[in-house]
């Protein structure tokens, strides 16, 4: 878990690269699409747990995991080991990602990992390098230098978003791309567009862009002094179909495993749950979202919406109470905003359909259906939105004939007093 935040193959694909029942790991070979892992929350995490962790982002189409990691954790020796000899066996590949702002690194720190993970068939290399990046850290900038003399050189890519697009630019010759962290809209803004992900390919005159792309978030932990949602009724749709127009060298979804900042595209592991999150993560199950992520993973690597979906189906996300069914919490509308959350969430379902043509799904809120039309498109996914405007009640989503349904939306104030304003993911 952070103290601050920074403001940011498809089964097709998947399948030719298996040989002999292990897939080969991507190195050198163009687009990639990475997720955020918090090895800060692994402590006592056993081979198991990685396993199933790599198991599920391979059948989704991720690559590799980006692990984030801090300097004062006793199990980073263990946890990184387990994890880089799991991904090995199984054709994933890993890079560190130095957690700066929430730690202080030492130079020789960082190179005695680097040089201990970089021989690993399962690291991330580029034109032979291993790929480094970063969680923030402008002011370590000119250490790198010497860690690159150490270690026979690396693929720096850190985070620097704190710099803007601009700053980042101002530094083009200590680094070899940009993680740009920004994957949410702003304070007060209910969407996020692509301003800064240009700003950020001009500002790196040809360097690798790695673009952050997230499906939600929202924190209320007091004891780290956060408590913001940032806007996120459309947010997974928008940012992917995105990433179609900017066809960054990466992409880094943020994250897989931070249920403290409600950002995960997983089912909740209790014992990764940050103290005080329990009461807006528990039964808030994420691992919906993944359903989505071959098409678009694979549209991203060909340049082409018009690729193939491995099945028909779709994704509804919903928050399970009116956004002002009583106190807010505190809670406000993006980090650094002033306004009320309440202020920046509809009360609506959302759905993402792939489908190979057009269809009208329809959604059941306590019995009470409405038959709806795609309101945005691109290739074969289709975004939709409905109100529940008061209604309770299990809601259920339709598509030819298929139905899932999820957990109930309630008039009542949740255990904890305020809105949870965290979502729940489901699946048709």
């Amino acid at each position: 878990m952070r103290l601050s935040i920074a403001a940011a193959a498809a089964a097709v694909l998947l399948a030719k690269s298996v040989i002999a029942g292990v897939a080969k790991p991507r190195q050198d070979s163009g687009r990639q699409v990475f997720a955020h892992y918090m090895v800060g929350l692994t402590s006592g995490q056993s081979q198991d747990q990685w396993q199933q962790d790599i198991t599920e982002a391979k059948s989704a189409g991720i690559d590799g995991f980006a692990l984030n990691i801090g300097s004062a954790d006793s199990w980073n020796g263990e946890q990184l080991q387990l994890a880089y000899d799991t991904a090995s066996s199984n054709g994933f590949t890993l890079f560190l990602s130095f957690d700066m702002a929430a730690s202080s690194w030492t130079v020789d720190q960082v190179v005695q990992l680097v040089n201990q993970y970089k021989g690993a068939s399962s690291q991330l290399k580029v034109n032979g390098k291993p790929l480094v990046s970063t969680f923030e850290g402008p002011g370590w900038a000119d250490n790198w230098s010497s860690v690159r003399s150490a270690t026979g050189d690396i693929f720096l890519v850190p985070d620097w978003s704190s710099l803007g697009a601009q700053g980042v630019g101002s530094k083009l010759s200590q680094i070899d791309g940009a993680f740009n962290w920004g994957a949410w809209p702003n304070a007060n803004e209910y969407t996020i567009n692509t301003g800064n992900d240009i700003a950020y390919k001009s500002s790196l005159q040809g360097k690798a862009y790695m673009m952050g792309v997230s499906p939600y978030f929202y924190t209320n932990l007091p004891q780290y002094s956060k408590n913001w949602y940032s806007s996120s009724d459309s947010l997974w749709y928008d940012r992917l179909k995105q990433v179609l127009d900017i066809l960054p060298e990466y992409v880094e979804i943020i994250t897989w495993n931070d249920y403290g900042e409600s950002s995960y595209i997983n089912d909740p592991i209790p014992a990764q749950i940050v103290s005080g999150a329990e009461t807006y993560i528990n039964g808030f199950g994420h691992s919906a979202f993944r359903f989505v992520l071959p098409y678009f993973i694979s549209a991203y690597k060909a340049g082409n919406a018009d690729v193939e979906i491995a099945s028909e189906g779709a994704i509804g996300w919903y928050r399970t109470t009116p956004a002002s069914v009583c106190s807010d919490g505190g809670t406000v509308w993006g980090q650094g905003g002033d306004n009320s959350a309440a202020d920046g969430t509809k009360d609506v379902i959302s759905v993402i359909a792939l489908s190979n043509s057009p269809k009208d799904i329809t959604i059941s809120i306590g019995g009470s259906s409405q038959t709806v039309s795609a309101s945005d498109s691109v290739g074969k996914a289709y975004f939709y939105q409905i109100p529940f405007s008061g209604k309770t009640g299990a809601v259920t989503i339709t598509m030819d004939g298929k139905s899932t349904t999820g957990p109930e939306i309630s008039n009542g104030c949740p255990s904890s007093g305020h809105v949870n304003f965290n979502a729940v993911a489901i699946q048709l």
